[in-house]
């Protein structure tokens, strides 16, 4: 009976957190999205910039924050394999996802190195990631920015 309930448990683990599509047809779309062979990922646990979202750097001077945060991406990954576990699937049907491009966390990195939040609404996974960032004064961090998530929320009550 033990051992029946150990197979259980060993399939549901697996069934949660599935390898996706860790082929080489690969776009990205922003700082926390990107399409793996047709299959349209978000990256689970952080939140970048918007590509129309802007900041202001140290010296008080606006730039487009999310437009560096997709060019960070593009520079973590460079022409290297991406595989992706997923956690779930979100309201858009994307896949929410852990990616890793030579055994590396991407999430972990995009936020060590300041253009990705911890989107701590999902998970926390990221928080200690941030703290490294924010005390580096790595990327966003150097200047002032509004949270990915409030920019959103501000851009789409403009809209109304």
């Amino acid at each position: 009976m033990l051992k029946i309930y150990f197979l259980v448990l060993l399939i549901n683990t697996f069934s949660i957190s599935t390898v996706v599509n860790a082929g080489s047809s690969l776009k990205i779309i922003d700082g926390d999205t990107i399409i793996l062979n047709s299959e349209k990922i978000r990256f689970y646990g952080i939140d970048t910039p918007e590509i129309k979202q802007t900041c202001t750097n140290s010296n008080g001077q606006t730039y487009s924050c999310g437009v560096k945060a997709t060019l960070e991406l593009k520079k973590i990954i460079g022409s290297r394999k991406v595989s992706c576990i997923k956690k779930t699937k979100d309201r858009y049907k994307r896949s929410i996802s852990i990616c890793y491009v030579d055994g590396k966390d991407i999430n972990s990195l995009m936020v060590k190195k300041g253009w990705a939040l911890a989107y701590i609404k999902f998970s926390k996974k990221y928080v200690k990631d941030e703290v490294i960032a924010k005390s580096n004064k790595a990327g966003m961090w150097s200047g002032d920015f509004i949270a990915p998530w409030k920019w959103r929320r501000l851009k789409n009550k403009k809209v109304r």
